[in-house]
């Protein structure tokens, strides 16, 4: 096998491989909802209903969280149908391999493990930092005053606390999922109820006129702006939608516990849609009462809700509010401690990094990968200063999104095990070419009139990798050349977009597979375009030292690739046996007799 092949290997599973597991298969929807929303309903609720409704959109933070949820609703149906096809742990790593290549399927894991250790190192000094809050700082000087580290990019003192909530988070998850389900179920209903009373103690202090203060009484209040709805006007609404986006981060975690859940072709799908829509009306309900209750321009960006009651006079509700803050945090570090083990386990298990992270225990939990998970982002948090990295979260998350939309994409116009009887029976039936219309002749020219083949296959993975380019160059103009553009940049964006559009168009006049899955992502191939192009501006508009970041943990990553992975591939040294009915077809495959030449056929005809 030559180089490149070894690159762009794919990842097969029977029928039958798809639907077994190494783990325990223990949730069922409601457990994978209540993982989803505690993983996702954190600190968006408490922290940045305030400052976005402050500093981006005021009132209109409604119409923002509106937008980011479309937007993220775009990867959640795209992660909805995968999950649907591989039920298997690992989330967009696995994914990734089945369809684009074992490359590819590494980066984006690589990433996600990134993404999971500072994700869970970071929300631990945040309920660190709250715990410290309760007590009034008493905590974080002692800490300062008998440890202190005066290192940059280190902390300011060893984070002891953050260490110990990790490691309680790490047992739990070592003994078992179906308690850490329990236990999620909890903290999660506990979250939503305070959220609930805040939203309704908020509601009962509301003041219409703080959606319609005017200029010259915000400028009185000390805030900026000119009042209304949309204080800030549109653009400004629009950045505050692209900081929404990332509050509905997390509900990927459930697509990663794929191999635990008892029925997950189905309940995958209503889990992700069900979460998403659970946190966006809990976001638009509790930013409508915090906005209704106080003025944009006089709400506390670092505590919104206990400020707003406060000014509200009903100061002692501020007390519940910091018990569900807790308890959000809680939730969310259990998410990411979820997720992380998982993605490692599965990795391991195929061989592209280190085998002896794949060993499972007794009660069918990959407990190697979760304590070794634990012990890194104990690490993490215990000395670093992650402020700075946290927006390399973003990155891995808004890669994994992007190339989960394009394999949805290249897999509906991939042929599939249900497509060979249907392109024999249309071929069969339809008339002969001296009889067809000249529309008729041009679809069957370049093989549209059929399911799937290689070629029409092959021509929606052009189309779309073009497609990519042109919204990468899009993004660009958008964001580094928006002030100093003439008409001839309005002209080039213009034009970018118009053969963005057709080439969207033409891929929707490629046949489909007529493979039969429990959910399919709707409107394709629209859907996974924008979600795609949406992925693509939000990641150019990081910051180029996240980027730089990226780039050296990049560089590592590829050492484990090419040192070890390529060698050690599960994948790489499997004998060619059962092919894979459900994604791909081998050249070796024989098909039933009356199928054999269909290509053949069809170029004659």
């Amino acid at each position: 096998m030559s180089f490149v092949s070894k690159l762009f290997r794919k990842k097969t599973y029977s029928s039958d491989e798809a639907e077994s597991s190494d783990l325990t298969r223990c949730l069922g929807t409601f457990d994978l909802v209540t993982l989803g929303v505690g993983s996702t309903l954190g600190a968006g609720a408490y922290v940045l209903t305030g400052s976005v409704s402050r500093d981006d959109s005021g009132p209109a933070i409604i119409i923002s969280f509106a937008i980011a949820a479309a937007c993220s609703l775009l990867a959640g149906l795209c992660y909805a149908e995968f999950g649907s096809r591989v039920p298997k742990a690992g989330s967009a790593y696995i994914y990734s391999y089945v369809t684009v290549g074992e490359f590819w399927g590494f980066v984006i894991g690589w990433n996600l493990i990134l993404e999971y250790i500072i994700g869970v190192s970071s929300v631990a000094r945040a309920w660190s930092a709250n715990l410290d809050s309760l007590t009034g700082g008493k905590i974080g000087h002692a800490m300062n005053a008998s440890m202190p580290m005066h290192v940059s990019g280190l902390a300011p003192y060893p984070d002891f606390l953050s260490v110990g909530i990790i490691a309680l988070i790490t047992v739990l998850l070592s003994v078992g999922m179906k308690l850490s389900s329990v236990f999620m179920t909890v903290l999660t209903a506990i979250n939503v109820l305070v959220l609930t009373f805040g939203s309704i103690a908020g509601f009962t202090q509301a003041d219409t006129h703080n959606w319609n203060l005017n200029q010259t009484e915000v400028h009185d209040l000390g805030g900026e702006g000119i009042g209304g709805f949309m204080p800030f006007g549109a653009s400004k609404m629009l950045e505050g939608a692209a900081s929404c986006f990332y509050a509905f981060v997390g509900f990927d975690v459930i697509a990663c516990v794929g191999e635990e859940a008892k029925n997950p072709s189905k309940s995958i799908p209503r889990a992700i849609l069900w979460t998403l829509s659970i946190c966006f009306v809990a976001y638009a309900v509790l930013s409508c009462a915090l906005t209704l209750m106080q003025p944009y321009c006089l709400i506390d960006s670092d505590a919104p809700l206990p400020a707003a009651f406060k000014y509200a006079g009903l100061a002692w509700a501020s007390k519940p509010i910091a018990v569900g803050s807790m308890m959000a945090l809680s939730a969310s570090l259990l998410g990411a401690a979820v997720g992380m083990p998982r993605i490692v386990f599965s990795m391991a298990r195929d061989g592209v990094i280190f085998k002896f992270l794949a060993q499972v225990n007794e009660s069918g939990t990959p407990v190697v990968a979760t304590i070794v998970s634990g012990i890194f982002s104990a690490m993490m948090a215990l000395i670093f200063d992650l402020d700075d990295l946290v927006n390399m979260m973003s990155i891995g998350t808004l890669m994994a999104y992007t190339l989960v939309a394009a394999c949805v994409l290249i897999l509906r116009y991939t042929r599939g095990p249900d497509d060979e009887e249907i392109t024999a029976e249309i071929f069969d039936l339809r008339p002969h070419s001296d009889e067809a219309g000249v529309y008729e002749r041009m679809r069957r020219k370049y093989g549209l009139d059929l399911p799937p083949t290689e070629v029409s296959a092959q021509r929606v993975v052009y189309f779309t990798v073009i497609a990519v380019f042109l919204m990468f160059g899009l993004s660009m103009l958008l964001i580094f050349c928006q002030s100093c553009m003439s008409w001839w940049g309005y002209l080039i964006m213009g034009i970018l977009a118009l053969f963005i559009v057709a080439a969207c168009i033409i891929v929707s006049f490629h046949p489909q597979t007529n493979q039969h899955l429990v959910f399919k992502t709707p409107l394709v191939p629209l859907i996974p375009f924008v979600s795609i192009f949406v992925n693509l501006y939000l990641m150019l508009k990081l910051p180029s030292e996240t980027w730089l970041r990226f780039a050296i943990w990049m560089a590592v990553g590829f050492l484990m690739y090419f040192g070890y992975g390529i060698r050690n591939s599960v994948q790489g040294q499997m004998v060619a046996g059962t092919p894979n009915t459900d994604y791909e077809r081998f050249e070796n495959e024989e098909l039933p007799a009356a199928h054999v030449n269909i290509d053949e056929k069809i170029k004659s005809s």
